[in-house]
């Protein structure tokens, strides 16, 4: 790694991290974009992660279930750069995770949940349109039904995830949002950038004054305002950052 970008980053008092798809992929979780993601296998995948479409049609609630019923998520652990960005809470470093995935796996590798902003929701609950009930979704892919509805009031229901053409939480991204401002260092990783309002929270850290370090295979919008974009291996790269941040403390 560049001596630059380790002289820079070593005993950053604030770290912010966005995370996304790239990031559990060495866990075996498909991305979305990649070569073998989830939308350059099956472009037509991407209607069941449409909120209208969902809400409009029992055949995509049923397409989105069986998705979810078998996605591997649910057998995935977290890799070494989940458990690096957990290590630096452990070595008192201030840092808060913003994912733009649903999977958990930050919180799993041992961050506590209250310092991961999960900002297009988690899979791991189920919630229902049309009541303010919320269920463990295994429980809900347990009972087996292919378009589960709430044993409460008999309207849809949905993963806690943001579809397509949802608004994300205002309180959860006014706080991404202060985490970013806030951030001395904002590491971006395995994401796109090219999904927004989220991705913006890079160009937000750095008009505070943020330096900007993007981890990603490819070529991103917020590439420009990094001062540092690294190519290289999550799973090896994010350990050696978070290294380098911790030091010796």
């Amino acid at each position: 790694m560049d001596g630059r970008l380790i002289d820079l980053i070593r005993g950053a008092p604030r770290i912010a991290a966005l995370t996304g798809a790239g990031i559990s992929t060495a866990s075996g979780i498909p991305d979305y974009r990649g070569p073998d993601g989830v939308w350059t296998r099956t472009p037509s995948a991407v209607n069941a992660f449409t909120h209208k479409n969902f809400m409009a049609d029992a055949a995509v609630r049923r397409e989105f279930w069986r998705t979810y019923a078998g996605h591997a998520a649910w057998r995935a652990e977290p890799n070494a750069a989940h458990r690096a960005l957990a290590g630096l809470d452990g070595a008192g470093v201030a840092v808060r995770v913003l994912t733009q995935n649903v999977d958990g796996l930050h919180q799993r590798a041992g961050l506590a949940a209250r310092k991961v902003l999960e900002l297009h929701g988690s899979m791991h609950t189920t919630r229902c349109t049309r009541c303010p009930r919320r269920f463990p979704t295994p429980e809900i892919l347990a009972a087996g039904d292919d378009d589960p509805a709430c044993p409460r009031c008999g309207g849809i229901l949905q993963l806690d995830v943001v579809l397509f053409g949802q608004m994300l939480d205002a309180e959860v991204l006014g706080h991404a949002r202060n985490i970013a401002a806030a951030s001395g260092l904002f590491l971006a990783i395995g994401s796109s950038l090219q999904v927004e309002p989220v991705a913006s929270l890079c160009a937000l850290a750095v008009q505070a004054g943020a330096t900007l370090v993007i981890v990603n295979r490819d070529p991103t919008p917020y590439d420009d305002d990094a001062t540092f974009v690294l190519r290289d291996d999550i799973e090896t790269v994010v350990p050696e950052l978070c290294a380098a941040v911790a030091g010796d403390r």
